[in-house]
């Protein structure tokens, strides 16, 4: 993939994440939950409707954590780009495909199916393990 439409994507896609950031810190409002909390109290109101309140509240904080972590990794990827080292795998540095980098444009490593890696493993195949952690050459 040429940079510049690596660069295109990866710009793109931070564009939508951070719209998403917005509505969502928008939605929240400025106040904590405690203060929110403390409005409600004057309303008589059941306990569950609290407790439904505060659980899509925290609910809207876990997603709006994971956007963060997907544009900070946007951000990385526009790194890579200003280095030239995107769309290499970080783990095996072989090219990473471009149908990856379309569906994933923060991708870092290629998929590998029915086997998980662990650079740390002692021998064989650059760490590559299968699900029961034996490598390729002591399968039996």
């Amino acid at each position: 993939m040429e940079s510049e439409e690596a660069r295109q994507r990866v710009e793109a896609e931070k564009q939508r994440v951070e719209g998403l950031i917005a509505d969502l810190r928008g939605g929240l409002g400025d106040h904590s939950e405690s203060e929110q909390l403390s409005e409600w109290s004057g309303y008589d109101q059941h306990p569950a409707d609290t407790a439904t309140e505060t659980f899509e509240r925290e609910k809207d904080l876990s997603i709006l954590d994971q956007l963060e972590a997907e544009l900070a990794e946007l951000q990385a990827a526009l790194q890579r780009i200003d280095a030239g080292t995107y769309g290499v795998d970080d783990v095996t540095g072989k090219p990473i495909p471009d149908e990856r980098l379309d569906a994933i444009p923060a991708a870092r490593t290629n998929v590998i199916p029915n086997v998980t890696t662990d650079q740390y493993a002692p021998g064989g195949h650059d760490g590559v393990r299968d699900r029961q952690g034996r490598s390729p050459d002591r399968r039996e």
